[in-house]
């Protein structure tokens, strides 16, 4: 179950929202919500539902002997042993395929890699479970004694699948006592449709261009504006599929009373790869700073140990994305542009009004590249998509094919790379500030929503086509 489905929107989340309004207190509440969430979890596979809740019982076991004891050498073991434990159940599902099928290739066996299913979102409620120890074990948060209310924390439904990467202490205190006003539902509403058209109407027209030139069969006969443009749609697509799931998640988090940080903050306007990072899966961004990058000594180190803790981050990144060599190659490409303007180009956190536009350019540039790198998990696919984009094939600079998928989508590309800038939201401030807008500002407000809404509904029960890039994950 997705949230841009019909089932979701028309049937789960009313149920799920008009059971939880008849709770009365703040526990028949978290109970509504974490039996819901439960079912959703496990309307991908039951049996996948019950590592979640194993997980779960491991990091909440494991926190409590991490508090109980006063001596920090025993606290730090029992920290590894759990944080561990989390881990080696991630590299098994995971990563077992990878690392068999390499070895099979390496020493040339006759042999087959075992196919094991992926649990869905295993990689975000890992981690959120992850920082959920380490932040025990450095005492900024209190062990949950209650099992269900850690599960709940795991399992919500808004972000558990596809994140953000939520921290318990972020939300600890409205687990336990949250208030929902008019205004904060509004907001999660709004929040949720924006989400929704996002997906339903803008990225998922966007797959079907890059899909159709960027087909695997046909990329050797793929024009260089075709490769072009159908990497361009796939930028636009990687961005408008995983910011509208954060989108809906905040969102219906909102509706109920949960706050949960931003995840995206428009990445495209970017002056550099560094600024990139601090505006994209910022959840993610901070949780590999906080409970890696630092703990290796961050900056406070010499210059190789500096170089060696940033590679080992963003290798670690690259594979958090996939078991496939191309995301490994994907966090080392971005480690290196990282190291470069750390220490090579020594850029300016802010840049000057003359280097403003060519540093964007140059970081769409990389971004551009780096998004290559992404979509194809066959490095014989990159190398050929790499030679047409430059002509390298003999297969021209454009063709009917590019051209048609151009002139059919120009309106929807236009407004895909809007959405990825904060053009709207600039606007919107600007009209609520002059009092003869504010009224057409309220107004807007009001309408947007449910016509976003009632549109995105129109998109999807016309299109069975409604991929999730980030359940991979």
């Amino acid at each position: 179950m997705v949230f841009s489905s019909m089932f979701f929107i028309l049937v789960f989340l009313v149920l799920c929202y008009g059971v939880y309004l008849f709770g009365k207190t703040m526990k028949q509440k978290n109970i509504i919500l974490l039996i819901s969430s439960l079912i959703f979890y496990a309307w991908g596979g039951p049996a996948l539902c019950l590592l979640l809740c194993l997980e779960t019982f491991i990091c909440f076991g494991g926190a409590l002997i991490i508090e109980k004891y006063k001596s920090k050498r025993l606290r730090l073991g029992h920290t590894w042993i759990t944080v561990c434990a989390c881990l080696a159940l991630l590299v098994f599902f995971k990563y077992t395929g990878f690392f068999a099928s390499n070895f099979i290739n390496l020493f040339g066996l006759d042999a087959t890699a075992p196919s094991i299913v992926l649990p869905i979102g295993i990689s975000f409620y890992t981690f959120q479970l992850i920082s959920y120890v380490i932040d025990v074990y450095r005492g900024e948060i209190k062990a949950q004694k209650a099992y269900w209310k850690l599960l709940l924390y795991a399992s919500l439904f808004h972000q558990c699948i596809a994140g953000p990467i939520v921290r318990y202490a972020d939300i600890e205190r409205e687990i336990e006592n949250r208030d929902v006003s008019l205004e904060t539902l509004s907001r999660g509403f709004s929040r949720f449709a924006v989400g929704l058209a996002k997906k339903a109407i803008l990225a998922n027209g966007c797959a079907a261009i890059a899909d159709a030139l960027l087909a695997s069969d046909r990329l050797q006969d793929q024009s260089s504006l075709g490769i072009i443009l159908g990497v361009f749609a796939y930028a636009l697509q990687l961005y408008l599929d995983f910011s509208a799931y954060s989108d809906m998640a905040i969102g219906m988090g909102l509706m109920v009373g949960f706050h949960y940080k931003e995840n995206f903050n428009y990445p495209y306007v970017s002056h550099s790869v560094t600024d990139f990072w601090r505006r994209w899966h910022i959840s993610l961004s901070s949780f590999f700073r906080d409970y890696v990058y630092i703990p290796l000594g961050g900056n406070r180190v010499s210059l190789p140990r500096h170089v060696f803790n940033l590679f080992v981050v963003w290798a670690l990144t690259g594979f958090w994305h996939g078991a496939s060599w191309n995301f490994v190659l994907w966090g080392i490409f971005y480690f290196v542009f990282l190291a470069l303007e750390k220490f090579v180009f020594k850029f300016k956190a802010v840049p000057t009004a003359l280097t403003r536009i060519p540093r964007t350019l140059y970081t769409l540039v990389v971004v551009f590249l780096g998004t290559m790198l992404f979509k194809f998990t066959s490095l014989k696919d990159f190398g050929i998509a790499l030679g047409s984009m430059f002509g390298a094939n003999s297969n021209g600079f454009s063709g009917m094919q590019v051209q048609s998928q151009f002139s059919a989508n120009i309106f929807l590309l236009i407004v895909s790379v809007l959405a990825c800038t904060p053009i709207v939201p600039f606007v919107t401030r600007l009209m609520q500030k002059n009092k003869y807008t504010q009224r057409v500002s309220l107004c807007i407000g009001a309408v947007v929503p449910a016509m976003l809404i009632i549109l995105s509904l129109i998109a999807l029960a016309g299109d069975s086509y409604n991929p999730f890039i980030y359940f991979q994950f």
